[in-house]
Protein backbone atom coordinates (compact mmCIF):
# COMPACT_ATOMS: atom_id res chain seq x y z
CA UNK A 1 0.00 0.00 0.00
CA UNK A 2 1.26 3.45 -0.89
CA UNK A 3 1.25 5.80 1.88
CA UNK A 4 3.28 8.79 0.28
CA UNK A 5 1.69 11.79 0.22
CA UNK A 6 1.85 13.74 -3.45
CA UNK A 7 4.08 16.83 -3.77
CA UNK A 8 3.52 19.71 -1.60
CA UNK A 9 3.80 23.92 -2.80
CA UNK A 10 6.57 24.56 -0.53
CA UNK A 11 5.43 27.92 -0.53
CA UNK A 12 1.87 27.25 0.43
CA UNK A 13 2.92 25.06 3.01
CA UNK A 14 5.06 27.58 4.71
CA UNK A 15 2.00 29.77 4.80
CA UNK A 16 0.48 26.79 6.61
CA UNK A 17 3.37 26.50 9.26
CA UNK A 18 3.53 30.55 9.74
CA UNK A 19 -0.53 30.05 11.27
CA UNK A 20 1.65 28.84 14.54
CA UNK A 21 2.38 31.91 16.48
CA UNK A 22 6.14 32.23 17.80
CA UNK A 23 8.58 33.89 19.73
CA UNK A 24 11.82 35.14 17.61
CA UNK A 25 15.24 34.40 19.07
CA UNK A 26 18.62 35.04 17.97
CA UNK A 27 20.52 32.60 18.80
CA UNK A 28 24.61 33.01 19.01
CA UNK A 29 28.05 31.28 19.12
CA UNK A 30 31.51 31.60 18.51
CA UNK A 31 33.66 29.55 15.83
CA UNK A 32 37.24 27.87 16.08
CA UNK A 33 38.35 31.48 14.60
CA UNK A 34 36.81 33.47 16.93
CA UNK A 35 34.13 34.85 15.00
CA UNK A 36 30.86 35.72 15.86
CA UNK A 37 28.06 34.45 14.34
CA UNK A 38 24.13 35.09 15.21
CA UNK A 39 21.43 34.57 13.48
CA UNK A 40 17.38 34.76 14.09
CA UNK A 41 15.51 31.64 14.81
CA UNK A 42 11.93 31.13 15.06
CA UNK A 43 12.68 27.52 15.90
CA UNK A 44 13.68 27.55 19.39
CA UNK A 45 11.43 24.52 21.65
CA UNK A 46 12.58 23.11 24.84
CA UNK A 47 12.32 19.51 25.02
CA UNK A 48 13.31 18.04 28.37
CA UNK A 49 13.51 20.16 31.43
CA UNK A 50 15.13 17.01 33.49
CA UNK A 51 18.31 17.06 32.22
CA UNK A 52 17.50 20.74 30.80
CA UNK A 53 17.64 20.29 27.02
CA UNK A 54 16.28 22.86 23.80
CA UNK A 55 16.26 22.31 20.73
CA UNK A 56 16.52 24.58 17.44
CA UNK A 57 17.35 24.76 13.79
CA UNK A 58 19.19 26.31 11.14
CA UNK A 59 19.05 25.61 7.15
CA UNK A 60 21.63 23.16 5.85
CA UNK A 61 22.81 26.43 3.22
CA UNK A 62 23.15 28.70 6.09
CA UNK A 63 26.41 30.74 6.24
CA UNK A 64 26.29 30.42 10.12
CA UNK A 65 26.03 27.06 9.90
CA UNK A 66 30.00 25.68 10.51
CA UNK A 67 30.53 28.37 13.23
CA UNK A 68 27.74 26.76 14.62
CA UNK A 69 28.87 23.45 14.13
CA UNK A 70 32.44 24.25 15.75
CA UNK A 71 31.59 26.60 18.65
CA UNK A 72 30.05 23.28 20.57
CA UNK A 73 27.37 25.66 22.36
CA UNK A 74 24.90 28.26 21.45
CA UNK A 75 22.93 30.96 23.34
CA UNK A 76 19.48 31.23 22.63
CA UNK A 77 18.76 35.29 23.47
CA UNK A 78 14.89 35.07 23.50
CA UNK A 79 14.02 38.98 22.32
CA UNK A 80 11.92 41.11 24.01
CA UNK A 81 8.86 42.66 22.36
CA UNK A 82 10.93 46.02 21.83
CA UNK A 83 13.67 44.43 19.62
CA UNK A 84 12.13 44.04 15.92
CA UNK A 85 15.26 46.14 14.80
CA UNK A 86 17.63 43.30 16.53
CA UNK A 87 15.54 40.66 14.82
CA UNK A 88 15.65 41.81 11.43
CA UNK A 89 19.24 43.26 11.86
CA UNK A 90 20.22 38.77 12.46
CA UNK A 91 18.13 37.70 9.77
CA UNK A 92 20.18 39.78 6.90
CA UNK A 93 22.70 38.58 4.86
CA UNK A 94 25.66 40.65 6.58
CA UNK A 95 28.30 38.37 7.27
CA UNK A 96 29.43 41.16 10.09
CA UNK A 97 25.84 41.07 12.12
CA UNK A 98 28.00 42.35 14.97
CA UNK A 99 29.38 44.93 13.73
CA UNK A 100 27.76 48.10 15.87
CA UNK A 101 25.56 45.18 17.99
CA UNK A 102 26.28 45.64 21.79
CA UNK A 103 26.59 42.77 23.51
CA UNK A 104 28.20 40.76 26.87
CA UNK A 105 29.94 37.87 26.79
CA UNK A 106 28.84 34.56 28.28
CA UNK A 107 29.81 31.19 29.06
CA UNK A 108 33.06 30.36 27.09
CA UNK A 109 32.92 34.36 25.61
CA UNK A 110 29.80 33.36 23.70
CA UNK A 111 28.06 37.07 22.77
CA UNK A 112 24.88 37.33 24.98
CA UNK A 113 22.53 40.23 23.31
CA UNK A 114 21.32 43.35 25.65
CA UNK A 115 18.14 43.75 26.84
CA UNK A 116 16.50 40.64 25.53
CA UNK A 117 13.73 38.85 28.29
CA UNK A 118 15.56 36.02 28.66
CA UNK A 119 18.68 33.94 27.82
CA UNK A 120 19.46 30.52 27.48
CA UNK A 121 23.23 29.49 27.59
CA UNK A 122 23.77 25.99 26.06
CA UNK A 123 26.04 23.30 25.29
CA UNK A 124 25.49 21.62 22.50
CA UNK A 125 24.85 17.43 23.00
CA UNK A 126 23.64 16.78 19.54
CA UNK A 127 23.34 17.67 16.05
CA UNK A 128 21.17 15.78 13.07
CA UNK A 129 20.56 16.43 9.65
CA UNK A 130 16.94 16.59 9.31
CA UNK A 131 15.15 17.29 5.44
CA UNK A 132 17.44 20.97 4.27
CA UNK A 133 17.87 21.75 8.29
CA UNK A 134 20.16 20.93 10.70
CA UNK A 135 18.52 20.42 14.22
CA UNK A 136 20.76 21.53 17.61
CA UNK A 137 19.90 20.12 20.32
CA UNK A 138 21.61 21.80 23.57
CA UNK A 139 22.06 21.04 27.23
CA UNK A 140 21.03 24.00 29.39
CA UNK A 141 24.28 25.61 31.37
CA UNK A 142 22.66 28.86 32.81
CA UNK A 143 19.58 31.41 32.28
CA UNK A 144 18.40 34.20 33.44
CA UNK A 145 15.49 36.05 32.39
CA UNK A 146 13.67 39.60 33.05
CA UNK A 147 10.10 38.62 32.58
CA UNK A 148 9.95 41.65 29.51
CA UNK A 149 7.40 40.75 27.17
CA UNK A 150 8.77 38.62 24.54
CA UNK A 151 8.58 39.61 20.55
CA UNK A 152 6.16 37.74 18.90
CA UNK A 153 5.82 36.38 15.12
CA UNK A 154 2.82 34.92 12.88
CA UNK A 155 1.81 34.72 9.42
CA UNK A 156 4.70 36.48 8.38
CA UNK A 157 4.45 39.95 10.10
CA UNK A 158 5.65 40.82 13.82
CA UNK A 159 2.51 40.44 16.91
CA UNK A 160 1.25 43.87 18.02
CA UNK A 161 3.35 45.01 20.64
CA UNK A 162 6.64 44.89 18.85
CA UNK A 163 7.94 48.71 18.52
CA UNK A 164 6.68 49.34 15.03
CA UNK A 165 3.11 47.45 16.13
CA UNK A 166 2.28 46.47 12.40
CA UNK A 167 1.08 43.27 11.19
Amino acid sequence: MDTRHPPFDSRDLRNAFGCFATGVTVVTARGNDDRLVGVTANSFSSVSLDPPIVSWNLGRKSPSLQGFEEAGRFIVNILASDQEALSNHFAGKSPEKFTGIEFDEGLARLPILRGCTAVIECRTIQSLVVGDHVLFLGEVEQYRYQGREPLMFCQGAYLPGSTSGQR
